[in-house]
């Protein structure tokens, strides 16, 4: 079997916050979305580039953390035992 998904990032940004959206799409992506946020310091000069990166990365692990509650889930159903998965 193979399979392809696909991290689409959508960025919103203001004067002092960047905001990231992750979601997955491809045949059978789980329907999770993952949220970061980078705020900037006042005192900073604005850029662009470190907000959105920032933002991306707490965006992709929280999509990242979804993605194995949502694994753990399907596990426990099957096994009607709890689980705990890390990584």
């Amino acid at each position: 079997m193979h399979n392809h998904w696909i991290v689409d990032l959508n960025f919103e940004e203001d004067e002092s916050r960047t905001s990231c959206t992750a979601s997955l799409s491809g045949f059978s992506a789980p329907g999770v979305r993952g949220i970061g946020i980078a705020r900037r310091n006042p005192d900073d000069s604005p850029d662009s580039t470190i907000g959105e990166e920032l933002a991306a990365a707490r965006a992709c692990s929280n999509l990242a953390h979804q993605l194995i509650d949502k694994a753990a889930a399907g596990i426990e159903t099957r096994t009607h035992e709890s689980t705990r998965l890390t990584f």
